[in-house]
C-alpha cells in the first residue's frame, strides 16, 4: 500500500472523528503516503501533522461544483491505491467513485456506493461510536485501530492563568446549544480563583462577550476568534475541566484527551458522537421528554417551542458531575 486518501468534507467534529483512521493506517503502513480531503476552513486541523502528506481543500462557497471537478482531477492525478470515504453524501461519493483508485471503500448509504469496491453498512444508535464506525471502513484490510481521535497541536504561544477551565458556549445548531443564561450561572458558581477562558470561533465572540459581561467576574477571558483550532485544543488539554455542548469543541477535547463535561440538549449520546476522553462526563435533562431526541444534528429553533431539553439542565447539575 503506497498511497491512501481519506475523504471527510463535513464539519470540524466529523473530521476529528476520522483521525483514528490516520493513526491506524500509519501504524499498519508506516511508509505509505497518507492524504486527506476536507472542506475549506478545516485544513488548519492538520497543520504540522507528523505523517499526513497532503491536505486537499474543497471550497464549497466559491464555485462549489467547479471546485469539486478540479479536486477530482487532482485526486485522479495521484493514482491512489486506496480511497476511503467517511461520508454518506453524493459529492464525496462522486470523488470516491471516479477517483481512479485501485480500491475504494465507503458506507452503503452513499448514493455513489455502487461505484465502490467495498461497502460498509452504516447504522446509527447501534452501540458504536462514530470513530468505531469509521474504523469499520478498513476492517477488510484486517486492521484494528484505536477509536481515540488524535490531533497534534503545538504548545500555546501565551502564558495561561492557572487553575483554569474552558467554556465553549456556542454551537452551529441552536438546539444543541445550552442557553446563554445557563452559562452565566455556571461561571458564577465556579470558585473565585478559577480563571475562565471562553472559547469558540470569530462568530461566537459576541455571544461570549455577553456571557462574560453578565457573569460579572474579573477572571473571565474571551478568546473567541483569537485562537486557531489547534491552539484551542492545546488550551483545553491542560484545563481543569472543559464545559462544552454536543459540538466541535467536545471532539477537540477527545483529540488531546482533555477532561470534558459535555452538555446534551436535543441530541443524545447513543447516536455515537460522544466524548472519548479518559475523563469524560455527560449531562442531560433528568426529565423524560417524548420529543427528545428531535433530530440527529439539531435545529435552528426548538420544534416544540419550549426547549425543555436544555432549560431542564441546571448549572448545579453540570458542576455536580
Amino acid at each position: 500500500m503506497k498511497k491512501i486518501l481519506i475523504i471527510q468534507t463535513a464539519f470540524i467534529g466529523d473530521v476529528i472523528l476520522a483521525t483514528p483512521l490516520l493513526e491506524a493506517l500509519h501504524a499498519a503502513y508506516p511508509e505509505a503516503r497518507l492524504d486527506m480531503v476536507v472542506r475549506k476552513g478545516n485544513q488548519s486541523l492538520f497543520k504540522g501533522h507528523p505523517f499526513l502528506k497532503t491536505v486537499f481543500v474543497w471550497d464549497k462557497l466559491g464555485g462549489k461544483y467547479k471546485n469539486l471537478l478540479l479536486l477530482l482531477v487532482a485526486i485522479r492525478r495521484q493514482k491512489y491505491d486506496l480511497v476511503i470515504n467517511c461520508q454518506r453524501f453524493a459529492a464525496s461519493g462522486f470523488l470516491t467513485g471516479f477517483s481512479g483508485a485501485t480500491s475504494t471503500v465507503g458506507f452503503d448509504k452513499n448514493p455513489f456506493s455502487f461505484r465502490f469496491k467495498h461497502t460498509v453498512k452504516h447504522e446509527i444508535s447501534n452501540g458504536l461510536h462514530e470513530c468505531e464506525r469509521n474504523l469499520q471502513l478498513i476492517a477488510h484490510l484486517h486492521i484494528q485501530g484505536n477509536p481515540q481521535p488524535k490531533l497534534y497541536p503545538a504548545p500555546l504561544s501565551f502564558e495561561v492563568n492557572k487553575p483554569y477551565v474552558c467554556l465553549a458556549p456556542a454551537s452551529v445548531w441552536f438546539t444543541k446549544q445550552w442557553p446563554e443564561h445557563k452559562w452565566v450561572e455556571l461561571i458564577q458558581l465556579l470558585p473565585e480563583d478559577t480563571q475562565v477562558y471562553l472559547t469558540g470561533g470569530p462568530d461566537d465572540a459576541l455571544l461570549c462577550e455577553r456571557i462574560a459581561e453578565k457573569a460579572g467576574r474579573i477572571r473571565v477571558t474571551n478568546v473567541c476568534g483569537k485562537l486557531s483550532l489547534l491552539e484551542s485544543a492545546s488550551l483545553m488539554k491542560d484545563a481543569e475541566m472543559n464545559y462544552v455542548n454536543d459540538s466541535a469543541p467536545m471532539h477537540l477535547c477527545s483529540s488531546v484527551n482533555a477532561p470534558v463535561t459535555a452538555i446534551y440538549c436535543s441530541t443524545v449520546p447513543s447516536f455515537g458522537f460522544g466524548p472519548i476522553s479518559s475523563r469524560a462526563h455527560i449531562v442531560e435533562t433528568r426529565v423524560k421528554l417524548d420529543c427528545r431526541p428531535c433530530g440527529l444534528h439539531g435545529f435552528n429553533a426548538c420544534p416544540k417551542g419550549h426547549f425543555k431539553c436544555a432549560e431542564g439542565i441546571s448549572a448545579e447539575n453540570v458542576l455536580s458531575i
